[in-house]
């Protein structure tokens, strides 16, 4: 049996293991503006959907989204990349109110969704699939 504290430590070291993958592959990506394609915002603004992240229980540590919460420039893109092996969406607003601002579709595992962020605000958005999953984006 694990004990709790090696569960966490083991979480830990995989989200920090994930973390270098994607960070490893901004620094060799492209930029895009409002799509789901195989590139990345070229203002390096970007979010890692987590392994196992489509399993309910990511919430309680805040792991759904690397980053849960990301803080841009009016006029940055966020870009999100499914490192997950199932399907996920990135769609504005709260689970049971989608707000129409941005909707990925469903995203394949490896596939990445951007979108540029015009006017300053706080924009949650979640997955339609998996609704213990949601962030937020902070533009000023």
């Amino acid at each position: 049996m694990t004990s709790p504290i090696m569960s966490k430590k083991v979480l830990a070291a995989c989200a920090v293991a994930v973390v270098a993958i994607v960070f490893t592959g901004v620094l060799l990506s492209t930029s895009t503006e409002d799509s789901v394609d195989d590139t990345r915002s070229e203002d390096g603004n970007f979010v890692s959907i987590t392994v196992s992240s489509s399993r309910p229980g990511c919430e309680e540590a805040d792991i759904c989204y690397l980053l849960p919460q990301i803080t841009i420039s009016v006029g940055e893109s966020v870009t999100w990349i499914n490192d997950d092996s199932a399907f996920h969406t990135v769609t504005s607003g709260h689970y049971d109110e989608h707000d129409g601002i941005f909707d990925s579709g469903q995203m394949d595992p490896a596939q990445k969704f951007s979108h540029m962020f015009e006017e300053p605000g706080q924009f949650q958005y979640y997955c339609r699939l998996h609704p213990w999953m949601d962030g937020e984006v902070i533009v000023r």
